[in-house]
């Protein structure tokens, strides 16, 4: 009987595959894309991807030549021969942004962050994210983050006073990824949820912290045996190690996020006004939207689709943030007059903690952020998968291989297509030569940066663009500054170790970790000194 049972779901599994197989192989022999121009697969299972990956993480110069030989659209191979659409076209590139109801995001990419975030915003499609998004779009208003601005300078000051402490008598080399992950942490605990992490003054994190920080750990060393199940539907029961923490960590967060959202219904039942620090948090401003009179009934959300912004606040306003604001550092230990000529801005404002109107008005400050998250963004790619065949614009028209020229390209219903944000922040014919090098003046241009990519913030692609551009951009900014604001004016920065020794481990995110000490994880190894105010 068991044996029988057995065969029977091995039957399954193979006429599943096979069927998929031969899906996947009718997708390919009638995709109008494999007639575009492209490189030729340097590996019979991988193709280009590792190489794809590499230079990502290597700065994009293999992007840079593929678009040179091939034109701004071009296929690239994938695994098992099958082929994807790589273009760097800018009118293309805002068709597959702004058409979100037929570019999704792919549904294997879906599953392994659904495993992190839950069925929040970032993973729901169609009419649900429409929805959720609706609801969540006013917690993330200018009115809104005018008042949570003081608890990023709050934080702020915590993380600048424990470095100077640590400083005092000498130059620190401090890894700032960890402590920069720690204060944003607690950012989004308090502004996010009321909730306090208090990462940055305990040796033991709280619960949520801990079962949170196991899965993005576990997102840096991803292996084939936890992204196989992502492609194969069918194995997704397989416990797999990424599996298994991301639902204990989702467990353990769904049970937190009904406490603090029983808590956060009590309070605003007890008071229907904002009280100091209660209230104002994102969770509290969802709540109180998603029970508003004018809202239909049948557009809000239910208690599970609230809980699960819980991971998705955690996710997109902790990770990204940090790393960002890691990657400007950087930046600036490598461009010492921009570092000088910001400290010197930002000493002049008398205050300690500006408002946010006050803090946007600074503008070196402005310009230094927009330039650190145009050459390193935080996400450095995302992909889309055509739900339906489509016909695609573009500016510069491609040439197939009988010299016929094309104005347009016919994609076909599971057609793949990488939105490459990084290679477009650098890409030289916008940017110009000097693309890959930090220089915070080019903002500053007489003549103002006009281009055609589709970003919601910047005139970049750090925050993509069209209806599901990153609801938290402002949020992010603003935390951002605050960060730099507060840092800048307390230190001077040196990079411990030499730049060529700083490389990028691709995940969700792109983390720092040092090359000749790759056992220690990600991490950036700066000099802190305490910059001597004059008397």
């Amino acid at each position: 009987m068991f044996l029988k049972l057995l065969a029977s779901i091995v039957g399954t599994l193979l006429s599943y595959g096979l069927y998929h197989a031969l899906k996947l192989v009718y997708q390919e022999l009638n995709s109008p894309v494999r007639h575009l121009p492209g490189p030729r697969s340097n590996h019979f299972i991988y193709g280009s991807s590792k190489d794809l990956m590499r230079d990502m993480a290597d700065g994009g110069a293999l992007q840079e030549k593929w678009v040179e030989m091939y034109g701004r659209t071009l296929k690239y191979p994938f695994f098992f021969g099958l082929t994807r659409l790589y273009t760097t076209d800018t009118k293309a590139l805002n068709h597959f942004l702004t058409n979100h109801n037929i570019y999704q995001r792919p549904p294997h990419s879906r599953y392994l962050l659904s495993l992190i975030v839950g069925p929040g915003v970032l993973v729901t499609e169609g009419e649900v994210h429409k929805r959720q998004r609706k609801v969540m779009g006013p917690a993330f208003g200018v009115p809104q983050l005018r008042e949570l601005t003081s608890i990023f300078f709050a934080k702020s000051a915590e993380v600048r006073n424990i470095w100077a402490s640590e400083a005092a008598d000498s130059p620190m080399r401090l890894d700032v990824l960890s402590w920069l992950n720690k204060t944003t942490l607690d950012i989004i605990g308090l502004a996010g949820f009321d909730y306090s992490f208090n990462s940055l003054n305990t040796e033991r994190p709280t619960e949520l912290a801990t079962a949170f920080d196991a899965t993005m750990q576990a997102t840096v060393t991803l292996s084939a045996f936890d992204i196989i199940p992502a492609w194969v539907p069918a194995l997704r029961a397989c416990p797999t190690k990424f599996a298994v923490l991301g639902r204990a960590s989702q467990k353990t967060m769904s049970r937190i996020g009904r406490e603090i959202l029983r808590r956060t219904k009590t309070d605003m039942a007890e008071s229907g006004t904002f009280e100091p620090r209660r209230g104002r948090d994102l969770l509290s401003l969802l709540v109180r939207a998603n029970t508003a009179k004018d809202v239909p009934e049948n557009q809000r959300l239910s208690e599970n689709e609230v809980l699960a912004q819980v991971p998705t606040f955690l996710a997109a306003g902790h990770e990204t943030t940090s790393t960002g604001t890691t990657w400007a550092l950087f930046a600036l230990t490598q461009n010492i007059p921009a570092q000088t000529r910001l400290r010197a801005e930002l000493l002049g404002v008398e205050t300690e903690t500006p408002g946010m109107d006050e803090l946007n008005a600074l503008p070196y400050l402005d310009c230094v952020v927009r330039e650190a998250l145009r050459l390193n963004p935080p996400v450095v790619s995302t992909s889309r998968v055509a739900t339906q065949d489509d016909v695609v614009p573009l500016d510069t028209p491609w040439t197939d291989a009988r010299g016929v020229v094309h104005e347009t390209l016919r994609v076909t219903k599971g057609q793949n297509v990488i939105i490459p944000i990084l290679a477009m922040n650098r890409d030289k014919t916008i940017w110009g030569p000097d693309a890959t090098e930090f220089i915070p003046e080019r903002w500053e241009s007489e003549t103002p940066i006009s281009n055609n990519l589709p970003g919601v913030w910047g005139q970049t692609l750090t925050f993509l663009g069209g209806p599901r551009a990153c609801i938290g951009y402002r949020f992010s900014v603003v935390e951002m500054k605050a960060l730099l604001f507060t840092l800048v004016r307390a230190f001077e920065f040196e990079l411990a170790v030499p730049a060529v020794d700083i490389g990028r481990k691709i995940s969700i995110v792109q983390h720092p970790f040092v090359r000749s000490d790759p056992g220690a994880g990600v991490q950036m190894p700066l000099i802190v000194k305490p910059y001597p105010r004059p008397m």
